[in-house]
């Protein structure tokens, strides 16, 4: 936000439901990706603004990706760190391939290595954890602790919920899957994600090009599932150059 900010751009960054500082909902056992979809047309609105470019990392970018979808008008491009689109008619394929200790199909931990996070028959997804393996350099004690008083103030219900339970709910989207606003798309050649089954082939045969026609993708060789914070400066100039070129 910082660098984009400097650039000139207003850099605005909402907390999702339940997340953060952010109220959660009513109900959240019927919370969906439209939820989300529907505060940000409410944010732009709120502070008129008829058009942005969509930042998303992980699970951010499905909400970003949805959103230029229904309302390609008042998107200039979306930004992707880390998995890429899929269309929301499919289904998630860890749900064949890969055996119920998945992480997904248990619970998300952070996971910033580059092998998938899977347990074995009879073990615990946070069995994983080697509670003495040092946190990585760049997330510190002081950022633990924020975010585990953040979600004292939200709890998990929404978490739980969103975004992996409504993953492999019908969204009810019955318009043209394709993505035809400019987007580009981040990775890191050390991301754990991109090890799912199917997604190299999926990228590398030109099938993501015929759902995204007007996508750039630019991987770096180091970075993993967090490449924004172990590349900030890389990131930053790849997203100011794209952003440069569609304003």
């Amino acid at each position: 936000m910082i660098a984009v900010a400097n650039a000139g751009y207003r850099a605005i960054a909402s907390d999702f439901r339940g997340y953060g500082l952010s109220d959660p909902p009513p109900e959240p056992e019927k919370t969906t990706f439209h939820d989300l979809i529907d505060d940000l047309i409410g944010i732009l609105d709120a502070l008129a603004i008829p058009k942005v470019f969509l930042i998303g990392k992980d699970f951010g970018g499905r909400p970003a990706y949805l959103f230029a979808l229904l309302h390609p008008e008042r998107v200039s491009g979306v930004v992707k760190l880390g998995v890429p689109y899929t269309p929301p008619t499919s289904r998630p394929q860890y749900d064949k391939s890969l055996p119920e200790g998945f992480y997904i199909n248990r619970w998300q931990i952070l996971f910033s290595r580059s092998e998938l996070p899977i347990a074995a028959e009879n073990q615990e997804i946070m069995d994983l954890v080697d509670s003495s393996t040092p946190l990585p350099p760049w997330f510190t004690e002081e950022d633990l602790e924020a975010y585990g008083k953040l979600y004292e103030k939200s709890g998990f219900r929404t978490a739980l919920r969103v975004p992996y339970r409504v993953m492999k709910e019908d969204l009810g989207i019955t318009t043209d899957p394709t993505v035809k606003v400019p987007v580009l798309c981040i990775m890191g050649n050390k991301d754990y994600s991109c090890k799912f089954p199917g997604m190299a082939d999926y990228i590398n045969s030109g099938k993501l090009k015929e759902f995204v026609p007007n996508l750039e993708i630019v991987s770096l060789p180091e970075g993993t599932h967090f490449v924004q914070e172990q590349l900030p400066d890389q990131v930053n100039e790849l997203i100011l150059t794209f952003l440069g070129k569609h304003k």
